[in-house]
């Protein structure tokens, strides 16, 4: 009976389990997409929104208004550049969709509010729309 020898190299196996190993965060044994931060801000004209959307492009950032309910979609889209005799031997970046919807404590006049990107963040202005005045109507 012939015994199967293999050479291993213990540096081979430390390299190969640092680099190859998938990233686990939390539980699930996945990774996890990240929240969305958002720092919501009120005074007496109406609301102030950053949100933190690093590596994302502004034309892949969606805001949506609904009366008092904002939705702000984003897209981080995964480069391909690999260049000739290069293999990717880790990545614990996220690429994908991330969302986000929170209902204000009063209508957003969507006609005034201002989005601006700057630096990874996101910044709404969004002003708050007039409360409608009652009016009693006159009998004939």
């Amino acid at each position: 009976m012939m015994a199967n020898i293999t050479r291993r190299d213990p540096l081979d196996d430390f390299f190969r389990g640092f680099f190859v190993r998938p990233v686990e965060y939390g539980s699930g044994g996945a990774v996890e997409a990240p929240e969305m931060r958002v720092d919501v801000k009120e005074d007496a004209d109406g609301y102030q929104v950053h949100a933190e959307l690093p590596g994302v492009r502004k034309e892949d950032i969606h805001v949506h208004i609904d009366g008092p309910v904002v939705s702000i979609s984003a897209e981080r889209k995964q480069e391909k550049e690999i260049k000739d005799g290069e293999r990717v031997l880790r990545t614990e970046r996220y690429f994908g969709k991330v969302s986000r919807s929170f209902q204000l404590g009063q209508e957003v006049d969507e006609s005034k509010a201002n989005a601006r990107f700057n630096d990874g963040v996101l910044e709404l202005t969004l002003p708050k729309k007039a409360a409608a005045q009652a009016k009693r109507l006159a009998i004939d």
